[in-house]
């Protein structure tokens, strides 16, 4: 289950509470009781990775040369060929 940051805008208290994505958006504040304690909209705390996700599945692998390895051009393909 997920983690929500929760604020009371009566008395001002602050939580993380687990709850269910269906679970209301409000309720009433552990500390001052008041139906004001409302769920915040804030980033995720939590990162997919793995292979199976979307960051790694669907980058565009592009290869590039080694560092060692060096492309010949077409002059010296032409002398090793003579």
């Amino acid at each position: 289950m997920p983690i929500y940051e929760f604020k009371c805008h009566a008395c001002g208290f602050f939580d993380e509470v687990m709850g269910k994505m269906s679970d209301p958006s409000s309720m009433a504040c552990p500390k001052c009781r008041k139906l004001t304690f409302q769920k915040l909209i804030s980033a995720s705390s939590f990162q997919l990775t793995g292979s199976g996700w979307y960051a790694t599945d669907f980058k565009n692998k592009k290869t590039e040369p080694k560092k060692n390895e060096v492309k010949k051009t077409s002059k010296e393909t032409v002398k090793e060929n003579v």
